[in-house]
């Protein structure tokens, strides 16, 4: 013995598992957003502050438009919630910015870093007024 206390193996992380629950949980959804018109089918959950003051959230139109981008229908999932579609299109842009980043072994920062949050809530803030003023009625679903 020389005197050394012993290595002590890291735990193993769920990562792996985690990310596999998360797809498959995601997989699952899309397919049924995909197989059931969100305007067809009443099982699918309603927007509470739609239903209790009569404004469209931030959110309002986003099963729908995640239906018509499952069907390649982009203008359609645009006219349904315009923030959603940009917003996958910048966390796919991101995503790959990440990947790339990756494959050239560069340091990557977080996917979203903490100070991008209050730009984000003031977006969603200014999105939520403006699509339920008249002049924007465009930007409601």
């Amino acid at each position: 013995m020389d005197g050394r206390p012993p290595k002590i193996s890291p735990t193993p992380t769920n990562t792996r598992v985690a990310i596999a629950v998360v797809t498959v949980a995601a997989a699952g959804a899309m397919a049924m957003v995909y197989f059931f018109n969100p305007s067809a089918y009443g099982f699918y959950p309603v927007c509470q502050f739609h239903r209790l003051t009569g404004l469209n959230c931030p959110g309002c139109g986003a099963t729908r438009a995640v239906y018509a981008l499952l069907h390649g229908n982009i203008g359609t999932a645009v006219r349904d919630n315009a923030l959603l579609v940009f917003g996958l299109a910048g966390a796919a842009v991101r995503g790959g910015w990440q990947g790339l980043n990756r494959l050239r072994g560069r340091p990557n920062g977080e996917f979203f870093p903490p100070r991008w949050l209050v730009p984000l809530l003031v977006v969603l803030g200014v999105f939520a007024v403006l699509r339920n003023l008249p002049a924007f009625a465009f930007l409601s679903p």
